[in-house]
């Protein structure tokens, strides 16, 4: 972790500035009538997951270009997260992937405990091979047309959900490359068969008070079809199996051009919205940084996330999921965190009763004009503030950067060979 010292270096450089634009901002929002610390105390509250294998350096299908400092395993992991819910205040959970982080739960919430975190959703491979694995996913996992392959699918997502339970997770979301290549390869509607069936096995093991999140994905490593390949599929499977079964949402897995938040309304209106993966996309699953390229349909989204809040029984998980060929991890994910932040505190500003209005008059022009109102409210104040009050940075890639944290974990974690493409 970064030694508080030098936190409050940074943010003694930063406090008087920040405390002028949060006076001048809460002047404006109160000539709105909005209170700021109203809105303050519930971006405060809000936390979203980081994902395990995101502070490790991505790669493509050609090449991957390691940084120093790679963690090595899950407690490196943890403890990489551990600095960015220090300075950010807003990643308070880390989601698991097995069996890349399986380790003794006592020893995972040992490692939590000691950094001040705890478990999100838990998250199942069954798109790769594993050393010790009978049977091979080349062809797929819980659609595979061999029996037993399924079942090595389904008794793998088992152990997730039962290492979770002991480490205080209450979710698992099921992701599969399954599909095909080639016209002709599979049947549509037996391989849907097939998954619905494995899935469902997964289901009935589920605690009481867990959910299953399932995630749709239109392509990759499937490139002719892919068995879970858009909302509609994916609440087809949530429907099939129960109440505990919603759909979770990844802004990357959408052709460019669909209207990623008129699928958020239309899952929360039926109540099967789980969960997020937030990250943004230029061309597909680009899994670049959240609001990186698109922040205003970011802000659209939780639009519709705000709008259905006062639904005491609305509660999706919410995590990024993001590859960073280029940066730091730890400073991408942490502008990312304070991104979706953001994006839910500009949403807070919108005047819905005025939006409303606009909207059954059909003032096409007022009502996109009163969303933009929201979306154009510098929120940095509210957000600096937040952090500041809860004990973490002003400014967290700045205090990151004068920790020296990378070079100092740089010493004790040994270089990574970039031999080879693919994922951390």
């Amino acid at each position: 972790m970064i030694n508080s010292d030098v936190i409050q270096a940074a943010n003694a450089k930063a406090v008087d500035r920040l405390e002028a634009d949060y006076a001048a901002l809460g002047a404006h929002l109160d000539r709105r009538g909005i209170d700021i610390a109203a809105i303050k105390a519930k971006v405060a509250k809000y936390g979203v997951a980081i994902p395990s294998w995101g502070v490790g350096t991505g790669g493509t299908r050609f090449a991957r270009f390691p940084g120093s400092g790679e963690p090595r395993d899950i407690f490196d992991k943890l403890d990489d997260c551990g600095v960015i819910h220090q300075l950010t205040t807003a990643t308070p959970s880390v989601s698991l992937h097995i069996p890349w982080d399986a380790q003794p739960a006592a020893d995972l919430n040992s490692k939590a405990e000691e950094v001040g975190l705890t478990f999100d959703a838990m998250n199942s491979n069954t798109f790769q091979d594993q050393p010790d694995q009978t049977h091979s996913y080349k062809f797929g996992s819980l659609s595979h047309t061999d029996a037993a392959t399924r079942q090595q699918a389904v008794h793998h997502n088992i152990a997730c959900i039962e290492l979770g339970a002991q480490i205080g997770s209450k979710a698992l979301t099921i992701w599969v490359g399954d599909g095909s290549n080639f016209p002709g390869q599979t049947n549509f509607t037996r391989q849907f068969e097939r998954y619905l069936d494995a899935t469902r096995q997964v289901y009935d093991t589920l605690p009481d008070d867990w959910t299953l999140l399932t995630e749709h994905k239109m392509y990759e490593p499937a490139f002719y079809s892919t068995v879970v390949q858009d909302w509609g599929t994916n609440l087809l499977i949530a429907q099939q199996l129960g109440d505990k079964a919603k759909c979770l949402v990844d802004l990357g897995h959408h052709a460019p051009n669909v209207n990623i938040e008129m699928i958020v309304a239309r899952l929360t209106q039926f109540g099967k919205l789980g969960g997020f993966h937030f990250n943004d996309s230029k061309y597909g699953d680009d899994d670049l940084d959240t609001g990186s390229i698109d922040p205003y349909r970011l802000f659209l989204v939780f639009n519709e996330l705000v709008e259905a809040e006062s639904n005491p029984d609305f509660n999706p998980m919410h995590m990024l999921d993001q590859s960073h060929n280029v940066t730091d991890p730890i400073e991408s994910l942490m502008v990312s965190a304070m991104e979706v932040q953001r994006a839910y505190a500009q949403a807070l500003l919108v005047d819905r009763a005025a939006l409303e209005g606009y909207q059954d008059s059909n003032d096409a022009l007022m009502a996109t004009t009163t969303l933009k109102d929201g979306f154009r409210t510098n929120v940095e104040p509210i957000l600096a503030m937040a952090r500041l009050e809860k004990g973490g940075a002003i400014d967290p890639v700045a205090a990151y950067r004068a920790s020296r944290y990378r070079a100092q974990v740089s010493e004790d974690r040994p270089a990574v060979s970039g031999a080879g493409g693919g994922i951390v």
